[in-house]
């Protein structure tokens, strides 16, 4: 990359997200990226709680720039980050979930092999790390779809479903989404390897939490996964 200072949009897709909002906004602002601007654009979708307000809260005594977008009805996950990308300023695209199990500190190992030019897409991999308190059925599934995405687009990820996804800005921007929900994972992994890039992994820390703190993924998320993976093989 040039040498211009170079801007990252963390989006952040919220839904009903208040007991963890503030404290997520909290230590992205506390990451120093040196040379590297923020730019945070929070999409609330649809929230029925006070996370739209805890988020200005938070905005009005910032320092960084944080766009808000709230929309009165909860459409999904690929639905809000499609409309942050809509939106997006910076040279590079990062998406971060609005809970506690992933670590905003961590965005220099995640944004380094875009900003040197060695990749422009970069996956945060969950399991290049040892995890703690994922259970069975969740490391199966992940394990399942990761397989599955690599046999069929002929790549080599450890986890497809990794919250963390950095992009090259032009890059994702170019990719057609469709998603509304959870397929956004299974989506833009396929389109990103049909269009010939590579996914270059790094190991991320991982705090999964639970269905009653929180957790809002199901079994039924990774049968859309599935069939995500395979119609955009086969069917278009």
């Amino acid at each position: 990359m040039s040498e211009e200072q170079k801007t990252v949009s963390i989006i952040i897709p919220v839904y009903n997200e208040e007991s963890t909002i503030g404290q997520v906004i909290e230590e992205i602002t506390r990451v120093d990226l040196v040379g590297i601007k923020k730019e945070i654009i929070v999409v609330d979708d649809g929230s029925t709680d006070r996370s739209p307000e805890i988020v200005r809260e938070h905005a009005d005594r910032s320092g960084e720039i944080i766009k808000i977008f709230v929309s009165p009805v909860n459409f999904g996950k690929g639905a809000a980050i499609r409309i942050g990308l809509k939106y997006a300023t910076g040279h590079i695209i990062l998406i971060q979930d609005a809970d506690l199990e992933l670590d905003p500190q961590e965005y220099h190992q995640l944004l380094q092999p875009i900003v040197a030019g060695q990749a422009k897409v970069v996956y945060g991999s969950r399991f290049k790390k040892q995890v703690k308190g994922l259970p069975l059925r969740s490391r199966i599934a992940n394990w399942v779809l990761s397989r599955l995405a690599n046999i069929l687009y002929g790549i080599h990820i450890t986890d497809e479903a990794t919250a963390y996804k950095v992009f090259d800005a032009d890059l994702i921007k170019s990719i057609n989404l469709n998603c509304i929900g959870f397929e956004f994972c299974p989506e833009v992994t396929a389109k990103i390897a049909r269009a010939g890039y590579s996914i270059y992994e790094v190991p991320i820390s991982y705090r999964p939490r639970s269905v009653a703190e929180g957790k809002k993924v199901r079994w039924t998320d990774g049968v859309i996964a599935v069939w995500t993976l395979l119609k955009y093989r086969f069917l278009q």
